[in-house]
């Protein structure tokens, strides 16, 4: 029989008084028997604030008259578990894994790079005791934190550059590196770069705006579409400093174009007697022609061309950790490692761990064994076979999902080679009473989330970005997702 209805202020008072006096207090409900296990692995704050936050809930719930007597009598009953969901959510990790199933090899948002498996290794080894960071060994002193990758980045680029030897120095990513080389080189004077150039990237990231905060001062020379080698030379002055290339990075400028070769802006600064400076933003160590991409610079292609200083980053195409890069002169790279500015930028032994790691596997050209890499090589029958097998599971367990390998394509990302694309096979997947959109939702609300494009009204898998271990994970994902 339904309970009565309240109709004056005061009758609906008394109940939710009457209902209030139901709750436990703090300090009863951890007193139960169910509360003690949590009590002991989270601690007696973390639950007793849980505790807090689910009965301020109950007593919110009752306030709005969403809840009764039998409600009331309900939520008591479970209120042991809710206390333990609150505390998981709170205290569990908000940065989490993820199933890149969009065939982004470097997604920005997915975190970019992933790492090898020497690189965690090398980080768990170095970040549990005490490391050699900035000790050497050998002498018994103080040492620098340079020397751990700068030794191998001198081997990989030996003989690239035209005129010495190669130093490189690590900051946390590669707009420091931009930032940092600019200030240490051109504080106060003019720095020469072509309109075509003046990109913006992800997350606002300008190159005029790094070059005032640098206190640098840009001098555009050219137009948007065309610039030449005379635009650089009528605009060298008596204060200038820096000649600067800057790859495009995430788009294209294509028909009535024209920009000068390196080579040529390299000729023009020797002759004045002024450095050459690349963002090459992404920075391949790898020559990506070997994985069909046309068109990328590369950093030993770069040096050979006769660059002063080099910037990139470390967890794009280099396939490493979060980084900026700077290769190039030693006297150049001494100056911009003397800058005070450097030690705010600098890197942590967890990133030189990793980027050694990730370094040393290119010295051993296993290039396979770096995950961004090893997924650009992926054949286009590897990829048709594992969607082959997956399209199989789908259909032999009567979820009801639609699925069909057709032919796409998959992206470098991260900002390089955007003209450039690998050929993929795809699952389109369906599911009647479904859209595409609310299946991707679902997706996405997956322990660990899987992340899919939609396009057409179908949820599109590319697994060239899924680790061949997790296509089991979607293939239970997508016929629990059918099942509910």
């Amino acid at each position: 029989m339904d309970s009565p209805k309240i109709r004056t202020k005061s009758e609906f008072a008394e109940q939710a008084a009457s209902l209030f006096r139901k709750l436990p207090s703090i300090d009863e409900l951890l007193r139960q028997p169910e509360m003690a296990a949590l009590v002991a692995s989270d601690g007696h704050s973390a639950v007793a604030d849980a505790a807090r936050s689910v009965l301020g809930a109950l007593r919110q719930e009752i306030s709005a008259g969403h809840l009764d007597a039998a409600g009331v009598h309900l939520a008591l009953t479970g209120l042991g578990a809710a206390v333990e969901r609150h505390l998981r959510q709170t205290l569990g990790y908000s940065l989490r894994p993820v199933i890149n199933a969009t065939g982004v090899i470097l997604h920005t948002n997915l975190g970019r790079a992933p790492l090898s498996a020497a690189a965690l290794e090398n980080i768990r080894d170095d970040a549990g005791t005490y490391s050699n960071l900035e000790f050497n060994v050998e002498a018994g002193e103080r040492g620098k934190r340079d020397v751990h990758v700068d030794r191998l980045f001198a081997r990989l680029l030996a003989g690239a550059s035209v005129a010495a030897p190669v130093a490189t120095i690590v900051v946390n990513n590669n707009a420091a590196a931009v930032f940092l080389a600019l200030n240490t080189l051109a504080e106060g004077y003019e720095v020469i770069v072509s309109r075509g150039e003046l990109v913006e990237i992800g997350g606002s990231f300008r190159i005029p705006d790094v070059m005032a905060k640098s206190h640098a001062v840009l001098r555009e020379v050219g137009t948007t579409n065309r610039t030449r080698i005379a635009d650089y030379e009528r605009a060298i002055g008596e204060r200038t400093r820096l000649l600067l290339r800057v790859h495009r990075s995430n788009f294209q400028i294509t028909g009535f174009t024209e920009q000068p070769a390196l080579e040529d802006l390299v000729a023009l600064g020797r002759s004045h007697g002024i450095p050459v400076m690349e963002d090459l933003g992404s920075g391949a160590l790898l020559d990506l022609r070997s994985v069909g991409v046309e068109g990328e610079p590369g950093v030993s292609e770069s040096l050979a061309a006769g660059v002063d200083i080099l910037t990139y980053s470390g967890d794009k195409l280099l396939g490493g950790p979060q980084a900026g890069v700077i290769s190039g002169r030693k006297d150049l790279v001494a100056r911009i490692r003397s800058n005070p500015l450097f030690r705010a930028l600098r890197v942590d032994k967890l990133t030189y761990a990793a980027l050694e790691a990730t370094l040393l596997a290119y010295l051993r050209q296993d290039y396979d064994a770096i995950p961004a890499l090893r997924m650009m090589r992926l054949s286009l029958e590897e990829i048709a076979r594992r969607a082959e097998a997956v399209a199989r599971s789908l259909r032999s367990s009567g979820s009801g999902l639609q699925s069909e390998m057709i032919a796409g394509e998959s992206v470098i990302g991260g900002g390089a080679a955007p003209a450039s694309t690998l050929p993929t096979r795809l699952l389109a997947l369906s599911l009647a009473g479904l859209s595409a959109e609310e299946l991707a939702s679902r997706l996405r609300l997956n322990h660990p989330p899987i992340i899919a494009r939609v396009e057409e009204d179908r949820v599109l898998i590319d697994l060239r970005t899924v680790f061949p271990g997790q296509d089991e994970v979607v293939v239970e994902a997508l016929v629990r997702i059918a099942g509910s």
